[in-house]
């Protein structure tokens, strides 16, 4: 039976690799990459990297999988979603019986963590269900953009007592939620933080954390909102893709 991996491998620092991550890596016999094309191809550069780093008792191969095109514009995002899972679980198992023996082990090299906000774990239940390919599988938690967040602004993701929630910038456009002092938001590529409510935020923000390019900005919401729209949109058009990260703290009363 094959064997798969699917591995976290943190927020961009090489560094941010688990032992328990380079020990698989080091098991496997072909690794597969997606690719979401040119201007993120420095996503697949950095994969490649930490395995050139870090893989060196096995022989392997790297199998570049096209990632299909996704409908943002779709007024159904649940809908325009499954598409482009079911999409991928197709490609998947096509590259997996393709490129894998029956008794081979691959790896799926997942940004930050397979368990937070990606879907790399949906699409193997996908192709399970549907009997496309057959294997087992292992998942190997990597280090979230979430705590690579807070350790870069050196702060705790909460204060004592409070609650923590994390949404995307889509449910963000909606409002905080009554009674939630930290939220952490993530996948907010309308900077949806500049129509939130409320004089009384600190933001602590950071875009590609932990690759050279990375960007920190803090302080109080009003002041800074503009400051960091200006950096993020610098950031894309400089490294052609902006993963971004923020923390929004509503202040105590005194």
């Amino acid at each position: 039976m094959r064997t798969l991996y699917v591995i976290g491998i943190g927020a961009g620092d090489p560094e941010h690799l688990t032992l328990q991550a380079i020990k698989a890596m080091n098991r496997t016999d072909v690794f597969f990459l997606v690719d979401k094309g040119t201007a993120k191809s420095e996503l697949v550069d950095i994969r490649r990297q930490m395995l050139d780093d870090h893989v060196h008792d096995k022989d392997y191969r790297v199998v570049e999988i096209p990632d299909p095109p996704r409908d943002r514009a779709a007024a159904a995002y649940e809908s325009a979603v499954t598409d482009w899972h079911h999409r991928r679980a197709g490609l998947f198992s096509d590259a997996i019986n393709r490129e894998l023996g029956d008794e081979g082990v691959g790896a799926f090299l997942v940004w930050g963590d397979p368990a937070l906000y990606d879907s790399t774990l949906r699409i193997f239940d996908l192709m399970l269900a549907a009997k496309s390919v057959e294997f087992e599988f292992e998942v190997i938690p990597g280090i979230t953009s979430i705590q690579a967040l807070t350790a870069k602004h050196r702060i705790p993701m909460n204060r004592i007592g409070e609650s923590i929630h994390i949404t995307t910038g889509r449910h963000l456009a909606e409002g905080l939620p009554a009674g939630i002092d930290n939220a952490i938001i993530m996948l907010d590529g309308s900077c949806t933080f500049t129509h939130v409510p409320g004089d009384d935020l600190d933001v602590y923000w950071g875009g590609n954390v932990g690759t050279p390019d990375e960007v920190l900005i803090a302080g109080d919401l009003r002041s800074v909102e503009h400051e960091i729209e200006a950096q993020r949109a610098e950031l894309k058009e400089r490294a052609g893709w902006v993963m971004d990260t923020y923390l929004l703290r509503r202040r105590q009363r005194e």
